[in-house]
């Protein structure tokens, strides 16, 4: 298999010693995967064929996980995924240039109510769930090793309302911090991202009137420093000073993570805290029986829970116009939902594997692929 544009040294990385240790496990002869079969009856080994992916960068490490752990699998399969960005994603899904979008925001109505090159005349698309990550608010100040911020500083930060790292409002939730009389660096994407979506849903939820914009895919202040893809805010981030920004944790490096006052506690980032909020929350009403796009629980106050999540998606069609593409699409994924695949991501990008109650349904969506 050849895994394409994955974007970094680490990523590359990542790849190579996933799949030694899938190997080493496919030598002891260990479980279903050793006889290229799932354990829900799909028999990897008998797949052949190249798919093609691109969309979200959250995705990045998470996807040269899984391609490197189905390649032991399905040896005949080619998975090439391009980090482009989630709208890129769908973009490209759309107009038929990839055969599945990865995706932190799931399908508009609009996007819905248009046409998908690669499905089937009378098919739509289905967003299935794949990937759970804590969205980190991470930092650089000098001086500055352990900071907290609440909705209405981050929303103030952002929108270039808050632009001195000693402004009261800052040092009112960090009394003992030394913050410097600095101006602060914004660090924000540049491209159509899921990521700016899922950060500027949190914030029109809990801190509307200082943010003052609607969600939106597209970063909507003119401040700071704008990056595209993950890669490049942790790049930017790396050769700056003072600054702050929202990124993937998988993306967040060794950069320093701000606490976030969930209700009166401030709460440190972790996958179990983004787990926590998606397992509270609901699917979006009004979508196919086999769509899963989640309306996340952005006010969520359970301890420990993170509400600066993203929901990130596989995006395919229920039925293609190629049903052998309908069969290597249906087989990546029933692989990616797997617990297996789901472990391994969550160890190599620091998220959290999908519950057994959403494995089920996000499993029972890829089985109705055709």
């Amino acid at each position: 298999m050849n895994i394409k544009r994955i974007g970094t040294v680490a990523a590359i990385a990542i790849v190579g010693a996933v799949a030694l240790s899938s190997c080493a496990s496919n030598e002891g002869g260990a479980g279903d995967n050793a006889s290229g079969s799932s354990s829900s009856g799909t028999d990897y080994s008998k797949l052949s064929g190249t798919l093609t992916g691109s969309g979200s960068s959250a995705q990045q490490t998470a996807q040269a996980t899984w391609t490197a752990g189905f390649q032991n699998v399905a040896s005949g399969v080619t998975v090439n995924y391009s980090p482009d960005g989630s709208g890129a994603g769908r973009k490209n899904f759309i107009s038929g240039a990839a055969d599945f979008a990865g995706s932190d925001a799931a399908l508009s109505d609009d996007e819905l109510s248009g046409s998908f090159a690669k499905c089937a005349a009378d098919s739509k698309a289905i967003d299935i769930p794949v990937y759970i990550s804590p969205i980190a608010i991470a930092y650089k100040v000098d001086g500055v090793k352990d900071l907290t911020l609440d909705a209405k500083t981050i929303a103030g930060i952002f929108s270039g309302k808050i632009t001195k790292w000693n402004d009261s409002e800052i040092k009112d939730l960090n009394k003992d911090a030394s913050l410097p009389d600095a101006n602060i660096t914004v660090v924000h994407r540049s491209d159509d991202s899921g990521t700016t979506e899922n950060f500027s849903e949190y914030l029109d939820a809990n801190a509307k009137d200082v943010w003052g914009k609607e969600p939106s895919q597209t970063f909507p202040y003119q401040v700071g420093d704008a990056a595209a893809k993950t890669s490049g805010v942790a790049s930017s981030m790396a050769s700056a000073s003072n600054a702050i920004t929202y990124i993937d944790d998988s993306g967040a490096g060794s950069l320093d993570k701000a606490k976030l006052m969930v209700g009166d506690k401030a709460t440190t980032i972790s996958a179990e805290g983004a787990a926590t909020v998606v397992a509270d929350s609901e699917t979006v009403s009004g979508r196919a029986d086999n769509d899963l796009a989640i309306d996340i629980n952005r006010t969520d106050t359970a301890d420990n829970a993170w509400p600066l999540v993203l929901v990130s998606y596989a995006i395919a069609c229920q039925e293609y116009k190629d049903s052998a593409t309908g069969e290597l699409v249906k087989g990546y994924l029933d692989y990616v939902v797997s617990k297996d695949a789901q472990d391994a991501a969550a160890k190599e990008a620091k998220s959290a594997a999908l519950s057994s109650d959403l494995s089920e349904k996000a499993a029972k969506a890829v089985a109705s692929i055709k």
